[in-house]
């Protein structure tokens, strides 16, 4: 590895918050591959348990996952009886996305390890350090989303 021609002043942030995300995810991983559910389904489930039922829209800005990926995976949910879509009584073009009791059922289940995991992370890194991160992101999302650059809005 190359120390850099010196091009870059800065430290590659986006590279280094993709590690940070796989050492995390990968502690999550087998709870959900035992579980019988993917990433970004748990993403959804996890979204709409915290806020409620969401409009697609919603949900894909939310998880970070594409429109035309998002549907996909809305309908394989909805197979496996994941979700539930409704649409709006006055609008009938638009959709409410929903849990259903089977997904509550299953997050309730795994809550347990998942909080176990992230129990256990927090032991690793310390609490004080864990809260500290926790506001470090939110106030990183909440200025860079104040001025989000046009293109990013459209992903």
């Amino acid at each position: 590895m190359s120390s850099g021609s010196g091009k870059f002043k800065h430290r590659n942030l986006p590279l280094l918050l993709l590690q940070a995300r796989e050492q995390v995810i990968a502690r999550f991983r087998p709870i959900l591959n035992a579980h019988g559910i993917t990433e970004q389904q748990w993403r959804i489930v996890r979204a709409l348990l915290d806020t409620g039922p969401l409009e697609p829209r919603e949900l894909s800005l939310l998880c970070r996952i594409s429109s035309p990926s998002l549907a996909g995976v809305l309908a394989r949910m909805e197979e496996l009886r994941l979700i539930k879509r409704k649409r709006f009584d006055h609008d009938q073009r638009r959709l409410h996305i929903s849990l259903t009791q089977r997904s509550r059922a299953l997050s309730a289940r795994m809550a347990p390890q998942i909080e176990a995991t992230y129990r256990d992370i927090e032991t690793l890194i310390g609490a004080e350090f864990s809260s500290r991160f926790y506001r470090a992101l939110d106030e990183l999302i909440g200025a860079l989303a104040a001025h989000e650059p046009a293109a990013a809005a459209n992903e």
